[in-house]
């Protein structure tokens, strides 16, 4: 992953830490075909860059169980991350 988009991941992880459930959409959304709906996709750059981070609140804690390529760029591969968020967000318990 690039430097650039590695720093706005981190930048958004921040606001999502600082504003929580608060965080708006461009900068947070619901992951559609999300049949629980828990799932959400955080968007660095306010939804302009190519990457996801896929996060699930547990308690009160926030936790991102994948990154992978925006879903319009990359469906597959959105849809792998997806996956493996689920998979690895089961794991945990709250």
């Amino acid at each position: 992953m690039p430097t650039r988009e590695s720093k706005a991941i981190d930048n958004a992880v921040d606001k999502l830490a600082s504003l929580g459930p608060m965080l708006p959409f461009p900068h947070s959304s619901k992951v559609m075909g999300d049949p629980g709906g828990s799932l959400r996709e955080l968007r660095p750059r306010a939804g302009r860059s190519q990457w996801r981070c896929i996060y699930e609140r547990i308690g009160d804690v926030f936790v991102i169980g994948a990154v992978g390529p925006e879903a319009q760029k990359d469906k597959a591969g959105f849809d792998r991350a997806v996956s493996a968020a689920k998979t690895r967000l089961a794991e945990i318990e709250p």
